[in-house]
Parts: C-alpha cells; sequence; structure tokens
C-alpha cells in the first residue's frame, strides 16, 4: 500500500487539479456568455497595444510640459491656465518611481477598466448583453480615445472620475448614502482635472433628488452630495492660493475664454461700445480665420497685439478688465449671436465626419502621425524644448521615437473609420432623452432616471466646454456618456412599451360573493 503521505499529496493534487480545472472552466463560460463583449475588449487591447508600441514613451502635446513640470520649465511660467488635478493625481505619484512610459500604460488600463465598469453597470441595471458591449464599443476602439490615452494630458482621468461618478450613484436603483458620499467626491474631483466638471454637480444632484425617497432622507443626499462634491474643488484652490499663489480659484483663463466666445459673435459694426474697447473687436474676417481658440491665444489675436498706453503713466494698459467689459457689451446688446454661436458649435459633434471647420482648433492635433508630432516652440524637435529633453527632464523614457508600421496602421484606421460616427451619438442622445420621458412613478423608474443622470452628464459636459469653444478634444466625454445613456434609453423605453401592450389583470373576486356562489351552487345540487 502507498504511504499516507503520497496518498494525501496524491489526493491534494487532484482538488489542486479539480479547482484549476473548475476557475478554467468558469472562465470560459464567463467568456461564451459575453462572447461579444469579450471580443470588443480583446481588439481595444490589441489596438492599445499597438500605440504603445508606435509612439515611445509617449505622445506630448502643447500643453503637456505644463502638467509634467507644474508651473516652471525651462523659465517658463505656464501660469494657472487649466487646474492641475492631473499633475497631483497621477503625473507626480508616477514618475516618483517611473518615467511617463507608464503613465501612457496606465491610461491605457483606464480606458479598459472604463469600458468594464459600465458593461457590469449596464447588465447590473437590466440592459441585455449585446446592447451593453455595443455601448462601450467607442470607448475601447475610437483611436481618438486611444490618442487621448497614448497622451500625456488630462483628459482619460477626467473621464474616469466621469465614468465613477456614474457607477457609484447608478449601482443601485436608490443609492445609499455611502454611494453618494463616494460618487460626489469622484465627480467633485473631476473639476480641479478639468474645469467644465464643476457643471456635474447639477444632473447628480437632481438625479439624487429625485432617486431618493422621503423628504428627509432628499434633503440628506442632496446635502451630503453638495458636500463631498465641494471638497475636492475647494481643496484644490486653497492649494491654488495657498502653495501655487494663483488666489483662490481652479483657473485664470476664464475672462479670456468669456472675450473670445464674445468676440468670436459679435457683430462689431453694430455694437455700442467705447472708442478704447473698438480695437478688441474682430472684423469678421479675423475672427472666422482666429475663431473662438485663435482670439485667446494667437499671437496676431487683437487682445495681444492691441496695446494701449497709460497717458498718466506712461506704461503699457493692462486690457483684461477691456475685454471682460467688451465681452459683457456683447452679451448684453447681442446675446442670440452668442446663443447662435454655441448652438453652431455644440453641433458639429453630430456630423459624419471628423473635420476642422474654418476657425476651429486644428483636428490634427489628435490624429496619429507616421512621425513623431512636434508643436513649436513648446514642443521640438531640437533643443530645449525637444520632447527628448522632455522626457529626460521628467525622469527618463528615452528618445521621442516611433514605429512607423503602428503608426500608419493606427493612422490609417483612424482616418478610414476608427472613430465613433456623430449620427450614432445623436441617436444614443435621442434615445437617451426618450428614456428620461418613460418616467411613470417613482417607485419603479429607475431607468428613467438613470437617463436623466447619464443625459444630464453629458450635456453638462460637452454643452459646458462649447460654451467657450469648440474642440474635438473636449468631445472625447461623449464615448462614456452617450452610447451608455441610449442603451439604458433604449431599454426603459422597451420596458415600457411593454408594460403598456400587457393586458390588465382583472382585480379578484370579491372573497364573500365568491363563497355564497359556491354556497349557492352547492344547495342547488339533489
Amino acid at each position: 500500500m502507498p504511504a499516507a503521505s503520497q496518498i494525501a499529496a496524491d489526493a491534494g493534487a487532484v482538488a489542486a487539479g479539480s479547482r484549476l480545472d473548475r476557475i478554467v472552466w468558469a472562465a470560459m463560460d464567463l467568456v461564451r456568455r459575453h462572447w461579444l463583449f469579450a471580443l470588443l475588449l480583446a481588439a481595444g487591447l490589441m489596438l492599445r497595444v499597438v500605440a504603445q508600441v508606435g509612439y515611445e514613451p509617449a505622445l506630448l502635446f502643447i500643453d503637456s510640459k505644463k502638467y509634467i513640470f507644474g508651473t516652471d520649465f525651462n523659465n517658463t511660467d505656464w501660469g494657472s491656465f487649466d487646474p492641475l488635478g492631473y499633475t497631483l493625481l497621477v503625473l507626480r505619484p508616477v514618475l516618483m518611481f517611473a518615467d511617463l512610459a507608464l503613465v501612457a500604460l496606465l491610461q491605457h488600463v483606464i480606458g479598459m477598466a472604463m469600458a468594464a465598469a459600465l458593461y457590469v453597470l449596464m447588465l447590473r441595471r437590466g440592459v441585455t448583453r449585446w446592447l451593453a458591449a455595443l455601448a462601450v464599443a467607442p470607448v475601447l476602439l475610437d483611436a481618438y480615445q486611444l490618442n487621448a490615452e497614448q497622451t500625456i494630458m488630462p483628459d482619460v482621468l477626467f473621464e474616469a472620475l466621469l465614468v465613477a461618478g456614474i457607477v457609484l450613484l447608478l449601482w443601485e436603483p436608490r443609492p445609499g448614502l455611502a454611494l453618494v458620499i463616494l460618487g460626489g467626491l469622484a465627480l467633485g474631483a473631476s473639476a480641479p482635472v478639468r474645469q467644465v466638471g464643476e457643471a456635474l454637480i447639477v444632473p447628480a444632484l437632481i438625479y439624487v433628488l429625485a432617486a431618493a425617497q422621503g423628504g428627509r432622507t432628499r434633503l440628506l443626499h442632496g446635502a451630503a452630495l453638495t458636500l463631498c462634491f465641494a471638497l475636492p474643488v475647494v481643496g484644490y484652490m486653497s492649494y491654488s492660493a495657498v502653495i501655487l499663489h494663483y488666489g483662490f480659484e481652479i483657473s485664470n483663463m476664464g475672462d479670456a475664454e468669456l472675450y473670445g466666445r464674445a468676440a468670436h459673435a459679435a457683430d462689431c459694426a453694430t455694437l455700442k461700445i467705447p472708442a478704447d474697447e473698438r480695437p478688441l473687436c474682430p472684423s469678421p474676417s479675423v475672427s472666422a480665420s482666429l475663431g473662438v481658440d485663435g482670439l485667446v491665444n494667437a499671437k496676431t489675436a487683437p487682445r495681444l497685439l492691441y496695446q494701449p498706453v497709460n497717458v498718466y503713466l506712461g506704461l503699457p494698459e493692462n486690457t483684461v478688465p477691456m475685454q471682460r467689459q467688451l465681452a459683457y457689451s456683447v452679451l448684453a446688446q447681442q446675446p442670440m449671436r452668442v446663443v447662435g454661436d454655441i448652438a453652431n458649435d455644440s453641433v458639429k459633434i453630430f456630423a459624419l465626419t471628423r473635420n476642422t471647420e474654418p476657425g476651429d482648433t486644428p483636428i490634427s492635433r489628435w490624429q496619429f502621425q507616421t512621425s513623431y508630432p512636434f508643436y513649436p516652440p513648446g514642443i521640438t524637435h531640437y533643443g530645449p524644448n525637444s520632447a527628448s529633453n522632455v522626457f529626460a527632464a521628467a525622469g527618463g523614457g528615452g528618445e521621442a521615437r516611433v514605429n512607423v508600421t503602428a503608426a500608419t496602421v493606427l493612422r490609417d484606421y483612424q482616418l478610414h473609420g476608427g472613430y465613433t460616427p456623430g449620427p450614432v451619438l445623436l441617436l444614443t442622445l435621442l434615445a437617451g432623452l426618450a428614456g428620461i420621458l418613460t418616467f411613470r412613478r417613482r417607485r419603479d423608474a429607475g431607468l428613467a432616471l438613470a437617463c436623466l443622470l447619464i443625459t444630464g452628464t453629458a450635456v453638462a459636459v460637452l454643452l459646458g466646454a462649447d460654451l467657450y469653444e469648440f474642440s474635438w478634444r473636449y468631445q472625447l466625454p461623449a464615448l462614456v456618456t452617450l452610447p451608455i445613456a441610449g442603451a439604458f434609453g433604449a431599454t426603459a423605453v422597451a420596458q415600457y412599451i411593454q408594460a403598456r401592450r400587457r393586458p390588465a389583470v382583472p382585480p379578484p373576486a370579491d372573497a364573500g360573493t365568491a363563497s355564497e356562489l359556491a354556497t349557492a351552487g352547492s344547495e342547488q345540487v339533489p
């Protein structure tokens, strides 16, 4: 007979083998049941590997140095043009022990994690598997999303915080206090990453108030969400004032961006403004060629060319108050021109193809190139501002390099259909709005309220950005909101139609009447 120890070892091996077999079979069954999502996830992973190989160690954009180095690099003060939450939450922790290649890898992982989290959320709330898989396909396969993940910029982190807030608030049909607190913190943390996140308090608060039952619960959840949303915002503003010495604010570019939008919309010929503000109002040709972004940032913009001299001090006058006053004059005298200008920008996302219209920020900035992209004078091929010098100063990563084969594959994919068509986004927006309209009773309106939160979030983020300027980069959050809203909306509409078609169940017969009839019937039996 074999030794007892040998028998125990054999039994352990069989048990371990059976456990392994169960794990393998469970994984195979999971893939079988979610085969479409697994296929899309695999395709997304393959595309991300190609992007990581194609551009090493990562892609840089015009503003990347500001986030990497904070306020100073090569004696260039970047100011607080945008909030630096991305620097604090991602870049500084990662660059303490790795280089920017790991940041790009981390952003690719975040992109796939967002798709998985949204897919699980939709299944949990009753969306069919195939529809849920199709809804997350844009996040997995859109080449503009891939480009953002490979680039050292805050867009992916902003999307992740957006998704985290949505998932937390929708995890239960009626979120408890803990989920409300966590959701508020996640959404509030998005504002120090991109200032447009400040607008997210509106749809989130409406949803929380509508989902809560009872006046006291509604008051508690609304107050908790507002407080938790405000904590990251106020915390960053305090950091800006105390550490950065910029003042108690998230960004200092509000006046310039307001001027850009108002000046672009203005009819200067009929606008009544003081003579000293007149040079700040662009001609139609200048407005059309520069666009909103150019009116804010271009060296040939009127706000930068105009340098009046103070007659008393003999020094150049600060034109920021004049720019602000010009913007207020346009808003007061020509409000419909501003509304029309914003509306014209807000519908561009629904175009069939991705193009650059006159005055828009070039879309080529977010397209893969077959050579490493540079943005002089900030990101150059050679010199102190070279991309390789940036990588070296950021902790390594080697020379900026491109795998031409991988880059060509990505560029061809992006330019020939590798993006989410605008009509698809429009259809999902309409489906999300239709889902809101299925609201019948508060106690069974879970899907309608989910549509309210996600569609409202999409509108707040996208329209909030368009209030200042249109940029294809700022449309990326549509990929993690509109298709999800569409899936929830389609499910809500389908359930609503089924409920309307279901025949009404007749009320049960009165128990006393039924008993009397039975007794009477028994008495008639001979």
